[in-house]
């Protein structure tokens, strides 16, 4: 499979300010805090909401944050398109940052979103200057690394160049694989007839599928466009994979200040063993390095390593 999607990993490094608190999983407060300083720098119109914005075809805000979809589609039927980013808080844990301590996270940025990187960088420096996690404790932006073949930096504080870098991944070393296995490092969670899939249906079919989904529709709405592929095809190949699973459940609920209530997020970590004729699905499983799979990969469920055995 061919693909003409950019990603690019980064790690942004800050100087903590003033006391600093992170929940035991960071993701979603950091979307929050990035969506908001996003939204007050890009948004021209100043409207409530960005449904009937005329501006929403071109703006940035909406192509990053609100990606959305109009009509009917083949795949799936959704409003929002998926997020051509993907936060990667710190480490599990609840944290707490002293003034002049340094605070880092990983963000991977896909398509469209690289040719925005100035405005996100420059976001996530105005959300920390405002104030993040409990008590809205702030941070300086130091600098951003690109996390390629080598660590390069390619921004020096907020508001400076981005130096050029390749935002392209090496296609994966062995598309002949007949086995591989999945360490999930955040909670997989996937989702069956629009509803939180039960232990039995975690399957290698509808892992697969659903990884073959998310790279398809990021290709479409951020890269170059539709990939030609035979989904059926590929959803029968994933009916005959065989899998071996040391997964175990980890519970986690965040609170949705949009919805005024709290959620349970929990999903899956652990290793996932896939056996058999891979190799349709080695290009996808490598993208997934990156982009993650299942809900709420935006903001860092569903992440993975590939690994050659089972720990």
């Amino acid at each position: 499979m061919a693909t003409a999607l950019p990603l690019a990993r980064y790690r942004l490094e800050f100087t903590v300010e003033t006391a600093l608190r992170l929940p035991a999983y960071s993701g979603s407060a950091l979307r929050g805090a990035f969506g908001h300083a996003l939204r007050s720098a890009a948004c021209m119109t100043r409207q409530k909401s960005c449904d009937a914005c005329p501006l929403l075809a071109t703006c940035p805000y909406a192509t990053i944050f609100e990606s959305r979809l109009t009509g009917e589609h083949a795949l799936q039927k959704f409003t929002q398109v998926p997020h051509p980013y993907i936060i990667e808080p710190p480490q599990w844990g609840e944290r707490d940052y002293a003034p002049g301590e340094m605070l880092s996270f990983h963000l991977v940025l896909a398509g469209r979103a690289l040719d925005q990187a100035a405005l996100v960088f420059w976001a996530f420096a105005r959300a920390f200057q405002r104030g993040v996690g409990r008590g809205d404790g702030t941070a300086q932006l130091l600098r951003v690394v690109h996390l390629g073949e080598q660590e390069t930096v390619v921004l020096d504080g907020p508001g400076g160049h981005i130096d050029d870098h390749d935002t392209t991944i090496a296609p994966p070393p062995d598309c002949a694989a007949e086995s591989l296995t999945l360490q999930f490092d955040t909670p997989l969670r996937l989702q069956a007839n629009g509803r939180r899939a039960t232990a039995e249906e975690y399957t290698p079919r509808r892992l697969l599928t659903t990884l073959v989904r998310r790279v398809a529709l990021m290709n479409e709405f951020h890269g170059a466009g539709p990939l030609a592929l035979d989904f059926s095809g590929l959803a029968a190949q994933a009916e005959v994979i065989r899998s071996e699973k040391k997964l175990h459940w980890r519970d986690w609920t965040r609170y949705s200040s949009r919805q005024d209530r709290k959620m349970d997020l929990g999903g899956v970590i652990g290793a996932w063993k896939l056996s058999g004729d891979l190799a349709p699905f080695v290009p996808f499983l490598h993208l997934g390095q990156w982009l993650h799979v299942g809900k709420e990969a935006s903001f860092g469920l569903g992440g993975y390593r590939l690994l050659h055995a089972m720990p």
